[in-house]
């Protein structure tokens, strides 16, 4: 409530009264404002809900697309920036088509691209053929991607290996039963156990744990979780072998890595001028580099998250509503109050100060305390192992900056609404 000390005690005569604009200092309608929320509690705690939830949501929304962008970005990047990938069919209004022979890539398209005279600027070349698989330890089993490689496969990933050794050529040409497992794949299958020298099943046939590589990290496009073995293995004995008409090998993907990352274009041009003159100009497949992968991801990603926040900030627009019709409640409980102020000398600007001081520290406290909530959760949401969040300066500012700005667009209309109110009217008011 208003002191009215200085307003209300007796003046000498020959002095002037002094006006309530005088005494009514910035700290203290902040002081009367902080009154008239702490009295009631519970109603401001509630006001304040909807800005804390959609604060929090659009927070941790925006921590958890930056995460996921960030582990796309370095999960992708780690098969290299000079890696190059072809896979079957053209892109065209209807998406991918890869009808007939011609689009389909082939084990010797693979052979054409590692010859130094038609692509002088490609260091390695990695056919591909995958499929998915139950893969078995005793009672342990679980689903994976199995893929068939050549030796070339580790030098065009730059795949590390952390114990054992990775698929030879003699194995790749024998289709020798041999396998090399995905750091998470081993710790599945084996735990702390070696694996190394051990057997799984694979598809139903026993084959033999030659290696395990280092973990690469991240959730997306992760090798972790997969199986290596030889492509002849996967071809001939786990999936079958798919002809062209003409006794070609099919495959599903070549793995191109240039010599470094200034010969990526000039290799990109080799490649897609060797495989154009083997389909007589035929231009059934494409070429995509590690760079454009996660610049289409991100962009993808991106969009989401954008989308996600947009419904959350709905939750914004509901708290601010639901400040306005409490600050309105408000004004009309203390219209006695406010007619006693103007009474008393108060300006227009003074009320209009008070109650939009009011608005702004309900969406404040409700920012911040939404800002608090929306980092919990994404941290906790990191902690489970889910994905990995980043939580960067413009999101704070953000989240303070739109529940100010909603305190101000939705306190304004009731204070505005106090500050109009003619003192006689309201001192009469009940």
């Amino acid at each position: 409530m208003l002191e009215l000390d200085a307003a209300a005690r007796p003046v000498p005569p020959g002095r002037r009264r002094p006006r309530a604009r005088d005494t009514i200092r910035p700290e203290e309608t902040l002081r009367i404002a902080l009154v008239a929320l702490a009295t009631n509690r519970l109603r401001s705690g509630l006001t304040a809900l909807g800005v804390i939830i959609g604060v929090a949501a659009v927070v941790a929304l925006i921590a958890l697309g930056r995460g996921a962008q960030a582990e796309i970005t370095e999960r992708l990047s780690a098969n290299g920036a000079n890696l190059l990938t072809v896979v079957p069919g053209a892109i065209g209004e209807g998406g991918f088509s890869a009808d007939g022979a011609g689009g389909k890539l082939t084990e010797e398209d693979a052979e054409a691209l590692a010859d130094q005279r038609r692509a002088p600027s490609v260091a390695h070349v990695s056919p591909e053929y995958s499929s998915f698989a139950d893969v078995s330890r005793g009672r342990v089993s679980t689903s994976v991607r199995v893929y068939g490689v050549t030796p070339a496969y580790a030098e065009a990933h730059d795949s590390v290996l952390v114990a054992g050794q990775f698929i030879s050529a003699q194995q790749q040409r024998r289709g020798a039963r041999v396998a090399v497992l995905g750091a998470e794949l081993a710790r599945t299958l084996f735990g702390a156990e070696d694996a190394v020298g051990q057997t799984v099943r694979v598809a139903g046939e026993r084959l033999t744990v030659i290696g395990v590589l280092a973990a690469s990290g991240g959730t997306f496009a992760s090798i972790d979780d997969s199986l290596l073995v030889p492509l002849s293995t996967a071809q001939r004995i786990l999936f079958g072998a798919e002809r062209t008409p003409g006794g070609e090998t099919v495959i599903d993907a070549i793995a191109v890595q240039a010599h470094d990352q200034e010969r990526l274009e000039r290799a990109r041009a080799e490649v897609r001028a060797t495989l154009a003159e083997r389909r007589r100009g035929e231009q059934s497949f494409t070429i995509y580099s590690q760079q454009d992968l996660i610049a289409t991801l991100v962009e993808s990603r991106r969009s989401l998250t954008i989308y996600l926040a947009a419904i959350a900030s709905i939750s914004l627009i509901v708290g601010g509503i639901g400040i306005m019709n409490i600050m309105l409640v408000s004004v009309r409980e203390r219209t006695r109050e406010i007619g006693l102020r103007k009474a008393l000398g108060a300006r227009e600007a003074d009320i209009l100060a008070q109650f939009l001081i009011e608005a702004l520290l309900l969406s404040l406290g409700g920012g911040l305390a939404g800002l608090a909530l929306g980092v919990l959760v994404a941290r906790g949401v990191e902690a489970s192992g889910q994905s990995r969040v980043i939580i960067g300066l413009d999101a704070v500012v953000l989240a303070v900056g739109v529940a100010v700005l909603i305190g101000l667009i939705f306190g304004i209309a009731p204070a505005r609404s106090a500050a109009r109110l003619d003192p006689i009217v309201a001192l009469r008011a009940e």
